[in-house]
């Protein structure tokens, strides 16, 4: 079994902003894309045009509907990807040593020279974050993009994710979630970020900013609502839980 590092100064990862992400799928696009010709080429597609299509994906966005009593309806989009964890069981239960946390920036990584595709580390994941490529027989996940964030060939504003780059909504954010003063730590703070399902006790290190209170047009469905209304026992984040975890 493999080891983690007891703590990682630098903790790189995402805030993911619920309030204004729209569901576009351009993050899980690009990711494809970058990933396809990037440090895990090839990501396996099989039948992608036909009735049957299966394939490796790192980040997915789920689409939620919450009815209302008045005969509307919400549509909640939720972006979810490796959450790059403090205490990654994917990491402990792997019996070669394969999956890893980086110590000098808490990044969770594959070595696919040492994956033998026992998948026991997506069995461990509650995210269910890790994708069994079945052409190369590993384990693959998302990387947070180390061949672009660390690339001093692109200009600096250049080197984050992809996924990051290409939001169109700027629903996603990338720094260092270990540094209290910077910009993502701030919008955690100031925001009310939380940890996905933090009873599973893995401690992510990436984020959710939930939905913001606003002033409502007439006919538009208040997202405070959402918050109050969606789970009778734990409001927004109570409901999320309870969608992520059926």
């Amino acid at each position: 079994m493999t080891a983690l590092p007891e703590s990682t100064q630098t903790k790189l990862g995402l805030v993911i902003d619920l309030d204004i992400c729209v569901g576009c799928h351009a993050c899980a696009v690009i990711c494809k894309e970058w990933n396809t010709s990037g440090y895990h080429a090839p990501l396996t597609d099989t039948d992608p045009y036909g009735a049957d299509p299966t394939g490796v994906w790192f980040n997915r966005i789920h689409a939620y509907e919450i009815d209302r009593e008045e005969g509307n309806s919400q549509t909640v989009y939720f972006p979810k990807s490796c959450l790059h964890c403090e205490d990654a069981p994917c990491v402990t239960v792997c019996p070669t040593g394969a999956s890893y946390k980086r110590t000098e920036d808490g990044i969770v990584l594959v070595d696919e020279d040492m994956c033998i595709g026992c998948k026991l580390c997506s069995w461990a994941c509650p995210y269910g974050a890790r994708e069994y490529d079945i052409t190369e027989g590993v384990m693959k996940k998302c990387t947070l993009c180390i061949d672009k964030i660390y690339n001093e060939n692109l200009p600096e504003e250049s080197r984050q994710p992809a996924c990051v780059s290409t939001c169109p909504a700027n629903a996603r954010h990338f720094g260092d979630l270990g540094d209290p003063n910077s910009d993502v730590s701030k919008m955690v703070a100031d925001r009310g970020g939380y940890d996905l399902m933090p009873e599973q006790g893995t401690k992510p290190v990436n984020k959710y900013l939930p939905p913001r209170t606003r002033q409502m047009q007439p006919g538009e469905i208040a997202k405070q609502d959402i918050l109050d209304d969606a789970s009778p026992e734990g409001g927004f984040l109570g409901w999320l839980d309870n969608v992520l975890s059926d």
